[in-house]
């Protein structure tokens, strides 16, 4: 069978159609209703002239339009470009640059912040616009390799760079929800992560490829998580450990309230052994790690409820982040030479599937340095498996920081920081931090005859990028620390930032 990401939601549509789809808001589309109305999208983008291949933008928080519109966009050839709100001005502008959307649909909220030019819709006068779009299906027969979503990441230059995710890519959605993480039509899963990511919008579709109803939330608060488990009975849920923590933290939980769950999914950035015992014994539930990446259209290895063992002889693996998916080959290659490396030793994680992206859009370079010729995705990250097959990550060889969740790609803030007249270098590091996981330090030399001022940096930075990319704390030094060739050992600033941040508790 043809891969077709729509016709997933068209089946269900036809076999139960009141069944319920989504809710939001204390309101409930069925399948029925999404089907229409995400017809009803694709008919008025089409009748505004766009044609197959043309991008349409989403700049909104969490809200039913994210699913409407990309199944409107499987269904009518074109591509959903959901935007990450908490970017600046700046770099909103220079994703709207690299994509050139056709049209945005914009959170009233949000309007200020998109630069001239862009023919716009406010979600305020969405509802009575799609209300007048015909409800004929689309003529146009998308193909499996057509691209639906384009999901920006900045990446290790600093430059946000397009991953184009496909039909193919998007189908194996419905194997993750049925044959590793236990959907049926009866699940009900909480989607309260952003829907600008993979780690909202591809688990969001998780009970939806089953015939199963999704619980959405605008944002991952504690209070508001544990009453939509309660109220709507959540069989599943997926939080990065930050989330997680608040939960825990809340003592009035009862036990009642959260029964319901089978399985919490966590992921993104390290988890403690403390909270993860914590959050077993709370909930109650199964849990299961996962590891993926935008470029894998999400998640491609998985640490089984199964392998949660606190005690015992397998312990360690709650360390590891699994095994590959049955449909997800894994190896791990010398980056230099990409030769296999042997069991236990440390290498790049590389995945070849039909999950790995279409390539980067209009960056045919960074496609090319980032898929190899035999199809191995490379993700950069490096770990070791172990003799039973399972991952460890070691470390990153971009150096990338995962801040609550958040990828953060150190280029990209010290590009930023190098505009300061204060600053001759700089070097971005991940340091702890007790609810985030890491957070950024800005490690600076400052320019002969200038002065510095730590929170006017800061300060600086918070002007120009998210306000999740920037540092949380300056260190000055005399110098930094290289290599034979002159590169900045930031592994000897991590060791430094250790032994000070340890000096502080």
């Amino acid at each position: 069978m043809k891969p077709d990401f729509a016709g997933i939601l068209r089946d269900h549509a036809r076999q139960r159609g009141g069944a319920p789809c989504l809710s939001y808001d204390g309101a409930t589309l069925s399948y029925a209703d999404l089907d229409e109305r995400s017809t009803r999208l694709a008919s008025a983008l089409l009748a505004r002239g766009l044609e197959r291949g043309e991008r349409v933008a989403l700049f909104a928080r969490n809200a039913p339009v994210f699913f409407e519109l990309a199944f409107a966009c499987a269904k009518s050839g074109l591509i959903m470009l959901p935007l990450n709100w908490r970017l600046s001005p700046r770099e909103i502008k220079d994703i709207l640059a690299d994509a050139t959307p056709s049209l945005v649909l914009v959170d009233v909220e949000f309007g200020s912040l998109l630069p001239p030019g862009i023919p716009q819709i406010h979600l305020t006068d969405y509802s009575s616009w799609l209300d007048t779009a015909s409800s004929d299906e689309p003529s146009i027969e998308p193909g499996a390799d057509d691209t639906v979503l384009l999901l920006y990441t900045s990446g290790t230059t600093g430059q946000p760079k397009g991953a184009m995710i496909t039909h193919r890519n998007l189908m194996c959605t419905q194997r993750m929800a049925s044959e590793k993480w236990r959907f049926t039509r009866e699940s009900v899963n909480l989607v309260a992560m952003p829907l600008f990511h993979i780690g909202g919008i591809g688990y969001g579709m998780m009970a939806l490829t089953q015939g199963g109803h999704t619980v959405l939330l605008q944002q991952p608060t504690a209070q508001p998580v544990v009453r939509a488990i309660s109220e709507y009975r959540i069989t599943h849920a997926f939080f990065v450990p930050a989330v997680i923590q608040a939960l825990v933290d809340i003592e009035e939980v009862e036990p009642d309230a959260v029964s319901s769950l089978e399985l919490i999914v966590y992921g993104a950035s390290p988890i403690s052994d403390a909270l993860l015992s914590r959050s077993m014994a709370l909930f109650g539930c199964g849990f299961s790690h996962a590891y993926g990446l935008t470029e894998s259209a999400g998640t491609v290895i998985t640490l089984d409820p199964e392998d949660h063992e606190v005690y015992g002889e397998y312990s360690h693996r709650l360390r590891s982040c699994g095994k590959p998916v049955p449909w997800v080959e894994i190896s791990l290659f010398d980056p230099d030479t990409m030769i296999p490396v042997e069991t236990g030793d440390v290498g790049e994680i590389c995945v070849r599937s039909d999950m790995v992206m279409r390539g980067y859009w209009n960056n045919p370079a960074e496609t090319a340095a980032t898929i190899t010729p035999e199809g191995w995705l490379r993700t950069g990250d490096a770990a070791f498996m172990d003799s039973d097959g399972y991952f460890y990550i070691h470390d990153r060889y971009k150096d990338m920081i995962v801040s609550g969740g958040e990828n953060i790609y150190p280029t990209e803030v010290e590009n930023v920081l190098y505009e300061h007249p204060a600053v001759s270098e700089t070097a971005v590091i991940g340091v702890p931090h007790p609810r985030w996981g890491e957070t950024p330090e800005a490690v600076v030399v400052v320019r002969s005859g200038e002065q510095l001022d730590a929170d006017g940096l800061i300060a600086f930075a918070r002007d120009r990028l998210a306000h999740y990319k920037c540092p949380t704390s300056v260190r000055v030094v005399d110098s930094m620390p290289r290599s034979a060739s002159g590169k900045i050992l930031k592994r000897e600033l991590r060791a430094q930032a250790e032994r000070e941040h340890g000096s502080r508790e």
